[in-house]
């Protein structure tokens, strides 16, 4: 087995941990600080754009995206070391690279499922990072883990559909340069085929009956970096049918194929996010002293740092397994990994990240250091895109079919 990479991929990686050195974790805290003066919290600041110039000038710009027309054109194997270092800094290195959720989920439903006339209006924007999009799914009302519970209606009438319902946690929506939704609703509700009742539409962020209701804070946090976490409510909202993202009833199934891809970039980024753990663990550790020696010397610091990096080895090898079965027998081939590593990433990642806070202290869990958000942003990704039991839900009936 060859475990190396390969030479475009070693390249890029080469390139993009010289960004992420020289202008990226410079900007973390510049950003912080011109946010604090911004008139709204959820305006972008400008070191942001001063980024996202100096990745495009570099060809580091839609890595995620397999196809060479709209992308980079890389594998999945490829892309998976490359979403592991933007996951160092989470909240602005996908961004700075436009390969943020969630649009990245939203411009693979635009490039699979859309029409030329859809892909022009959106995804070209989006591709040029000039606006941003959010994805309405999650409802408060319903069990959402269970997409058919969805409850919002889109109700066709004449040329129209009228949308009527309300979601929440929807990402991005707070970002003034949010100017689409992708919206999920049901459009025949009393359909025989429960995962035929819904459908996908692109709803306009200005649109009459749109209301961008409140921001829903995270452990407390608001996430401005991505746009935040809305409540949407939809009050007769009336958009095009030429809106609807492929056939009507498609929902579900376009939904499904979007989660695919976006579950493992998130277990790519969070193996970043617990690699930047373990050198902030060993840097505090060799640089402070409690009860007369080194807390490097610590025994149970040791074992902490031991077992991050045991952890972390055996994570990256199940993505990297992922990430080449998607791309050799594609998304289906793959569907017990990608659950596995759902599973196991944010669960692990987690752990790590709340020995680092307990190595730091009270600097663990205040605003002076990155691992409080991170803890928030890796525990968030155990219910994001599907909650741990519906994954291991679904993994055990696979598993347990083999033998019956």
């Amino acid at each position: 087995m060859d475990f190396a990479f390969d030479a475009r991929t070693e390249e890029l990686r080469s390139r993009l941990l010289a960004f992420m050195d020289e202008h990226v974790y410079p900007a973390e805290q510049v950003a912080e600080e011109q946010r604090a003066r911004l008139a709204s919290p959820w305006d972008t600041p400008a070191v942001v754009g001063e980024l996202k110039a100096e990745a495009r000038r570099q060809g580091l710009w839609n890595l995620f995206l397999p196809d060479a027309e709209y992308g980079a054109g890389l594998t999945n194997l490829q892309y998976a070391p490359l979403a592991e270092i933007t996951g160092r800094s989470p909240h602005l290195a996908p961004t700075a690279t436009n390969c943020a959720a969630p649009d990245t989920g939203n411009m693979e439903v635009l490039f699979q499922f859309a029409t030329e006339a859809q892909k022009k209006q959106w995804l070209e924007p989006l591709l040029a990072g000039e606006i941003r999009s959010a994805f309405a799914m999650t409802e408060p009302d319903v069990a959402s883990s269970d997409a058919t519970n969805i409850e919002t209606r889109m109700i066709r009438d004449g040329d129209d559909y009228v949308i009527n319902g309300r979601k929440w946690y929807i990402s991005g929506a707070m970002n003034p340069d949010c100017a689409v939704f992708i919206v999920m609703g049901k459009t025949d509700p009393d359909g025989e085929d429960v995962r035929r009742q819904q459908s996908m539409i692109l709803v306009p962020r200005d649109t009459p009956g749109v209301e961008v209701r409140r921001a829903m804070r995270v452990y407390g946090y608001e996430d401005h970096s991505h746009g935040g976490h809305a409540e949407v409510v939809f009050h007769d909202v009336r958009v095009p049918a030429a809106n609807l993202i492929g056939e009507e009833g498609g929902g579900f199934a376009i939904a499904q194929a979007r989660l695919g891809p976006g579950r493992i970039h998130h277990c790519m980024r969070l193996i970043g996010m617990a690699e930047r753990a373990i050198e902030l663990m060993c840097r505090r550790a060799v640089a402070r002293t409690a009860f007369g020696k080194p807390l490097a010397a610590q025994g149970v610091v040791q074992n902490w740092v031991a077992d991050a990096r045991v952890t972390v080895e055996q994570l990256r090898l199940l993505v990297l397994k992922t990430a080449w079965l998607m791309d050799t027998v594609g998304n289906k081939g793959a569907h017990t990994e990608i659950q596995a590593i759902k599973i196991a990433t944010p669960r692990a990642v987690v752990d790590i990240l709340d020995s680092a806070v307990q190595l730091y202290g009270a600097g663990g869990v205040s605003q002076d250091f990155p691992l409080a958000e991170l803890w928030a942003s890796a525990r968030t990704l155990r219910l994001a895109d599907g909650p741990d039991e519906v994954h291991q839900r679904s993994l055990a009936r696979r598993e347990i079919k083999r033998y019956v």
